[in-house]
C-alpha cells in the first residue's frame, strides 16, 4: 500500500496547473512547451523527428513549428543532407522560456514552503533530497528494482483477488 497516498506526483499536478496558467498568460502553451523543450535539448533536429518522438501527426507538427517560428521561438536552417528538410533551432526566447518555467515553478514552490517552521522544513528538504537522488540512482539503472516490485505487486494483487494461476 503506498502510505504516501502519491502526494508528491499530486503536489506537482497541482504546480503544474500553476505553470501552465502562468504560461498560457504568455502564449504559450503545454503541446508548444513540450516541442520547444524537445528541439532545446536536440538542436538541428527535423521536423520529422519531432513528430517521431512527440507522436504527432504532421499537419499538427507543421503549424506548431511556423506558430513557434512567428512567435519567435524557433528558427530554421536548411537541411545540408536533403534539400526538402529543414532544421530546427531554439532561440534566446526559447532559452528564457526555460528559464520563466523554472522560475514560475520556484514560486510555487516556495510559497508552498512558506509556512512550514524552519526546523520542519529543514528536515522536509534533506528527506527530499534523498528521495530525489534515490529515484535519480533507480532511473539511472533503467528502473530494475521498481520494475521487479510492479511485477511481484500485480502477482500478489491477483492472488489476493483469487485469480492466481494456481
Amino acid at each position: 500500500m503506498d502510505e504516501s497516498g502519491r502526494k508528491i506526483t499530486k503536489i506537482a499536478r497541482e504546480a503544474g496547473k500553476f505553470t501552465l496558467k502562468m504560461m498560457k498568460e504568455e502564449g504559450i502553451g503545454t503541446a508548444e512547451f513540450d516541442f520547444i523543450h524537445f528541439i532545446r535539448h536536440n538542436p538541428g533536429v527535423t521536423q520529422a523527428k519531432v513528430r517521431e518522438q512527440l507522436k504527432i501527426d504532421k499537419g499538427a507538427a507543421a503549424r506548431r513549428a511556423a506558430n513557434l517560428e512567428s512567435k519567435g521561438y524557433l528558427y530554421r536552417k536548411p537541411n545540408p543532407e536533403d534539400g526538402r528538410s529543414q532544421l530546427l533551432y531554439a532561440t534566446e526566447k526559447a532559452e528564457q522560456l526555460k528559464n520563466s518555467k523554472a522560475s514560475i515553478e520556484s514560486v510555487f514552490y516556495e510559497w508552498l514552503l512558506a509556512e512550514l517552521p524552519k526546523e520542519e522544513k529543514a528536515a522536509f528538504l534533506e528527506t527530499l533530497d534523498k528521495l530525489y537522488w534515490r529515484s535519480k540512482e533507480q532511473r539511472r539503472a533503467e528502473f530494475c528494482d521498481v520494475s521487479k516490485l510492479v511485477q511481484s505487486g500485480s502477482d500478489d494483487r491477483m492472488e489476493m483477488d483469487g485469480e492466481s494461476d494456481e
